[in-house]
């Protein structure tokens, strides 16, 4: 699907998820929707399942704006707790559409406890409370991390995707330099073609070291690699030390698991001149976890660190986390919320674009850790590979089987799809539109929605998006007529031809004495 055809869908108002490979244009694609969508009147909240991701497309982490936060549990009296928020309420009604960037670090359970959220404060039986949803991302990324199991919740495992059915828009245009190698590799990686040539391409920059004088970021698969890069980087450093311990307060059973949870370390030793990582959402939107920047000022009662993407110098006092329970805090962890950055781990790169990286990929322990370390870099000659194995290069079996999928289903989508012209002076190209009734497709997407929740099935497996475009736009009025529409085979019709006939007959021809369908 070309840039254009993504832009309509959006534009129309469709809930999509946005994909396609590194250098296909999926951020392009979100400003120049974020930049219309604002322009025409609409509440566009910008959001992404990491801090850095969130930095990227200036907005916040989606646990932050739905105020969700570390939870991953919803109870009844979280929902209480939550919708007495007149902020937090007004932010959910005022809203017309939420991105979500970056979604494939997002867990199915989150995703499906922000729709339970959204329809509970909207007070709308719709997926995530009739707001229209832009999940936007490379399945192809890390899954998301599971505590409690070994297997990944995929976000578009969970009940809130399916039932959602978002309209898959697979950028498949590329934009990246044509003879750059790196786009090469990443493709081979994506279709299963990999093989000894683009292994050896890989193989040739193993080794290679940067230009004196230039020091590009450090990419590590494990925490304590990454700890022993930054320690001895600061003690590189000759100024003096200034140290922030953290404060801890509430029974040791709810303060340990909430320390575990917070990259905040329980002390945080700092001098002038240290890169360092923001691991906290700011309330005044100052910075997000993941920000990066440098500390210039240690004479204070607290740090103040210049921002790497704005050149703003900001003092970083003590952040807290708590534990809640009926509006009364029960544990509560308050440290600076910095932590050293010049190398940081795969997982926490999610969301960022380099120039160069130094990466070691040499003890991956996870399928799709290399993909995502190489798919930071905008080209080749940028990448100084400290090592790799195995690992490095496998990718989740699950993902390949959901973007075939999603591929066959994004080109049927195209055919149906005009260019928008934002942004695009390409001529439109596909079938008009123009005959499509809005509220018909509506009708049906309802009955589909309905029927689908009573057989305990995904949307998509009682009927697609482009399947019930196409009757909104032919009309069937009889079961010759609506086989066919392509899609509806003998079995198909059989089982739910009678109420699609039924829905549309009624909406063109209302009458409460028509009964029958043919």
């Amino acid at each position: 699907m070309r840039q254009a055809q993504a832009m309509t869908r959006l534009l129309a108002g469709d809930s999509v998820f946005l994909t396609g490979a590194p250098g296909s244009g999926k951020s392009y694609v979100l400003r120049q929707f974020i930049r219309v969508a604002t322009r025409s009147g609409k509440t566009v909240a910008v959001t992404a399942s990491t801090g850095i991701a969130a930095t990227q497309i200036g907005g916040l982490t989606i646990h932050s704006w739905s105020g969700i936060g570390i939870r991953d549990l919803l109870r009844q009296h979280d929902l209480e707790l939550l919708t007495s928020k007149d902020r937090l309420v007004h932010r959910y009604l005022t809203t017309d559409v939420l991105i979500i960037d970056e979604v494939s670090m997002l867990s199915g359970n989150f995703l499906s406890m922000l729709d339970r959220l959204a329809r509970t404060i909207r007070d709308v039986d719709a997926p995530f409370g009739g707001l229209q949803m832009i999940l936007a991302g490379d399945m192809f990324q890390l899954p998301p991390i599971n505590r409690d199991s070994t297997e990944s919740d995929f976000a578009f495992h969970s009940a809130a995707w399916h039932d959602l059915d978002p309209l898959p828009c697979y950028l498949t245009e590329q934009y990246r330099q044509s003879d750059d190698k790196l786009a090469e590799v990443l493709t081979a990686m994506r279709d299963g073609s990999f093989g000894v040539t683009h292994e050896a391409i890989l193989s040739g920059r193993i080794g290679v070291e940067p230009l004196s004088g230039f020091e590009p970021t450090r990419l590590y698969s494990h925490n304590v690699d990454v700890d022993a890069m930054n320690a001895r980087r600061l003690a590189d450093i000759a100024s003096a030390p200034h140290t922030y311990a953290m404060e801890l307060r509430g029974p040791r059973a709810l303060v340990e698991p909430l320390q575990r949870g917070v990259l905040a370390p329980q002390e945080l030793i700092l001098k002038v001149g240290a890169e360092v990582m923001f691991v906290a959402n700011d309330q005044n939107q100052r910075y997000a976890n993941g920000t990066l920047g440098r500390v210039v000022d240690l004479s204070g009662a607290w740090p103040v660190v210049q921002l790497t993407s704005s050149q703003r110098k900001i003092p970083v006092e003590p952040h807290s986390w708590v534990v809640e329970e009926d509006g009364v805090n029960k544990a509560e962890i308050r440290q600076v919320p910095l932590r050293l950055a010049w190398a940081i781990t795969v997982h926490k790169s999610q969301g960022m674009s380099l120039d160069a990286a130094e990466i070691d990929l040499s003890r991956s322990f996870t399928p799709g850790m290399g993909y995502v370390a190489l798919s930071r870099l905008r080209s080749l000659n940028g990448l100084y590979l400290k090592g790799l194995n195995a690992m490095a290069l496998q990718l989740h079996p699950a993902i390949f089987d959901f973007d075939v999928s999603i591929r066959q289903r994004s080109e049927q989508l195209a055919r149906l799809t005009q260019d928008s012209q934002v942004g695009n002076a390409s001529p439109p190209s596909g079938p008009d539109e123009t005959d499509l009734d809005p509220k018909l497709l509506d009708k049906l997407k309802a009955w589909r929605r309905d029927q689908a929740r009573s057989e305990g099935v995904p949307a998509y497996v009682i009927a697609h998006d482009i399947m019930l475009a196409e009757i909104a736009m032919r009309s069937p009025r009889n079961t010759f007529e609506l086989r066919r529409i392509k899609g509806m085979g003998a079995t198909r019709v059989q089982r739910y031809g009678d109420a699609i006939l039924r829905i549309v007959i009624d909406h063109l021809e209302p009458s409460p004495t028509q009964n029958s369908l043919f």
